[in-house]
């Protein structure tokens, strides 16, 4: 006998309390992940998780989140979703495997070398809970027998995702980032929050700000100094290791930057910006700003601004890195495609 919708909810709200717990087999299971790969500090796999717990997984949330799609109980059609997983960020796939989870459908995942262990760990938990989800989440090296697919990674894995995965029904996703707005106005608490958007998880994800917009004459010395409250991460051996191959790189070459001593800035057009570093452009005008981000779109993931901003749904500083059950990566409703994928 299968799970109900409800049943389904209830497990992933005790899921959500042993996230936040200091169960012995899952620090056990983070400090491997660290020891595999140091990029991922005990203290950001912890923050990964508590995130997870608070605003995806508290039974209100679950409710107030799932109530729109009107979900059957019994799906009319089961599917294998193919899942390949980025692995920039602890545990950053785990939205695409609850939504399955929670449609009913099966999940096929292939895990990224850099993140392999805290998952299959939180499954094999939930199986033990309730053995009826045996089966509904399966880990594989390549992806066999599948009916649709969910795939992240870069821009090269993109076209690699389109030329094996085209032919299926699927959501696609390549490199996005995050970027700010700023005016000169803000006040320090503001942008020691904006520090946050920058600098958590190492600016290693798509929703970390690696750009910012700031007008025309812009007094740089406020930001630089909430800037330098976040000195100590370059104490992380591999962090400190790119901070100082890019100042090196930036003198040899005689380019013009700021430096707080634990983040290069650089004025840059592009989204994308180094490891340990922060590009910034100058906007003369708001309507220069709008045009700016329209032509950039397709490759912001999220707009990190004090005040609304016309067709843009911008957040506070400092809520990057807190995404809901409603932020889906690209904006691309992850819940409504696998209804979808329910009917007959």
């Amino acid at each position: 006998m299968g799970m109900s919708l409800q049943e389904r909810l209830g497990l992933l709200t005790q899921l959500g309390e042993y996230l936040q717990s200091d169960d012995e087999r899952l620090m056990a299971y983070v400090q491997r992940t660290f020891y595999h790969n140091p990029w991922f500090t005990p203290d950001n796999q912890r923050k990964a998780m508590k995130a997870i717990a608070r605003e995806m997984l508290s039974p209100e949330k679950l409710q107030e989140w799932i109530q729109p799609y009107q979900l059957p109980e019994a799906l009319p059609s089961e599917k294998t979703i193919g899942m390949v997983m980025a692995g920039n960020l602890p545990l950053v796939g785990f939205q695409d495997v609850l939504c399955v989870f929670v449609s009913g459908h099966r999940t096929l995942v292939k895990l990224s070398e850099k993140d392999k262990y805290l998952l299959p760990h939180l499954i094999s938990w939930l199986e033990e809970r309730d053995e009826r989800v045996k089966g509904r989440v399966v880990f594989s090296e390549r992806l066999n027998g599948f009916d649709a697919v969910i795939a992240t990674g870069s821009n090269n894995a993109y076209r690699y995702f389109e030329a094996y995965f085209g032919r299926k029904p699927g959501i696609l996703r390549k490199n996005r980032n995050s970027v700010a707005i700023l005016n000169g106005q803000e006040s320090p608490a503001a942008l020691h929050a904006l520090g946050q958007d920058i600098f958590a998880y190492f600016g290693l994800g798509c929703r970390n700000v690696s750009k910012i917009y700031v007008p025309r004459g812009y007094n740089f010395e406020p930001l630089l100094e909430a800037l330098h409250e976040f000195r100590d991460i370059v104490l992380h051996e591999k962090y400190k290791h790119n901070f100082d191959y890019n100042y090196a790189l930036f003198v040899l070459n005689r380019a013009e930057f700021l430096n707080t001593g634990s983040l290069i800035l650089q004025e840059n057009p592009s989204l994308l910006s180094r490891i340990a570093c922060l590009h910034y452009e100058y906007y003369d005008s708001q309507e220069d700003l709008a045009a700016s981000l329209h032509a950039h779109r397709e490759d912001i993931q999220c707009l990190v601004a004090g005040q609304p901003l016309d067709s843009w749904n911008t957040l506070a500083f400092g809520t990057t890195q807190q995404p809901g059950l409603h932020d889906y990566p690209d904006g691309v409703d992850v819940m409504q495609f696998l209804r979808t994928m329910s009917l007959p």
